[in-house]
């Protein structure tokens, strides 16, 4: 009798440390689960840093800093088993509703939705001080800071090493600003952790490049240097409104300069004289400078503005015409002459500035 009791009581002895077991892999797993998930239901934005180098364990110590971590010892435990491979070093945009599980796959992918991101613009046909207080506001800097760095000689001679398409004719003392048209009109969205004017500078001429370099054996055709055609494609960029007319325009300026005749684009005197806008008067055709193509022939001496993919195929496949001479009317119709008397009166009969 005491036999079977013993036995009876080792029997339930096991089922309760059996349950004892289930309950605390059960109450583990909740616990685990629960450490591991997110810190709130609200969503929350916040930025954490990820530094070169760091291991896992440096990550959990980040996101715990950054808020994001309900259960630091779980979370430590989650890495050592499931934690990926190759954390990306970044600066990133979390929330405080997603679980641990989400935050470390976006970082070991670096996931670019979540990537803090420093947004500048350059419009097409605007110069180079709208670009650079477009970088300096993104960027934290003064306008004139970014425009110092842009004319430093050391730093622009780095950069001629570089690229093939700058060379020393930015460098020419009457050149206004030496990177301006290099700079290519886009969008930019720059996720490095501490961006700088250096390197923002850089990833707007490696589009330049990008955009460029299919034109390149066409620019040898056409017997121009990039830095002529560059300049060339600036004033078609501002002389043009519509996509329609730019291979038109583009046409007239090349049929100009194969006659000998000045370009004599009001944008070049604008240019010369630092003003946006859009009457010119003869007073202002008298300004003594190189950009103006009035008084001195060929392409000015730089390019005027930022410059679009568009327009750079418009030079490069400039439409073959006859016309040597265009004006705009108020809705943008351009009307196209062959000769000055044409020309003239074109101008007489629709003159609206």
């Amino acid at each position: 009798m005491k036999e079977k009791d013993s036995k009876k009581t080792g029997k339930w002895i096991a089922i309760l440390l059996l349950i004892v077991i289930i309950v605390c892999c059960i109450t583990g797993v909740s616990l685990f689960r629960s450490g591991t998930g997110a810190v709130s239901a609200e969503s929350e934005e916040v930025v954490v840093a990820i530094e070169n180098g760091s291991g896992y364990y440096q990550i959990i110590e980040a996101l715990d800093q950054a808020g994001l971590i309900k259960n630091k010892t779980m979370a430590k435990l989650y890495v050592r088993f499931f934690g990926p491979e190759n954390p990306q070093a970044n600066t990133y945009v979390l929330d405080k509703s997603m679980d641990l599980e989400t935050i470390l796959d976006i970082i070991s992918t670096g996931d670019f939705q979540y990537l803090l991101k420093t947004k500048f613009t350059i419009i097409e046909g605007t110069t180079i001080p709208a670009a650079a207080e477009s970088i300096a506001e993104a960027l934290g800097f003064e306008k004139n800071e970014v425009l110092q760095i842009w004319s430093d000689e050391s730093f622009l001679r780095e950069l001629i090493d570089q690229y093939w398409f700058l060379t020393d004719s930015i460098l020419d003392p009457q050149i206004m600003y030496p990177l301006e048209g290099y700079l290519y009109s886009e969008t930019y969205l720059i996720t490095d952790q501490k961006p700088t004017v250096e390197s923002v500078t850089r990833y707007c001429l490696d589009l330049m490049n990008e955009k460029l370099s299919p034109y390149q054996s066409r620019i040898d055709e056409l017997g121009m240097t990039v830095h002529e055609f560059l300049s060339l494609a600036s004033v078609v960029q501002d002389e043009s409104l519509f996509p329609e007319d730019y291979k038109m325009i583009a046409g007239v300026f090349f049929n100009r300069l194969k006659k000998g005749m000045p370009l004599q684009s009001d944008s070049t005197v604008l240019y010369a004289l630092q003003e946006k806008r859009i009457d010119v008067t003869y007073a202002d055709l008298e300004v003594d400078s190189p950009y103006n193509t009035y008084k001195y022939a060929g392409v000015p001496i730089g390019p005027i503005c930022a410059v679009q993919e568009e327009i750079l195929d418009a030079c490069a496949n400039y439409e073959e015409h006859d016309y040597y001479y265009f004006f705009a009317c108020e809705d943008g119709t351009v009307l196209y002459s062959k000769t000055l008397d044409e020309h003239n009166a074109n101008v007489k009969n629709n003159l609206w500035y």
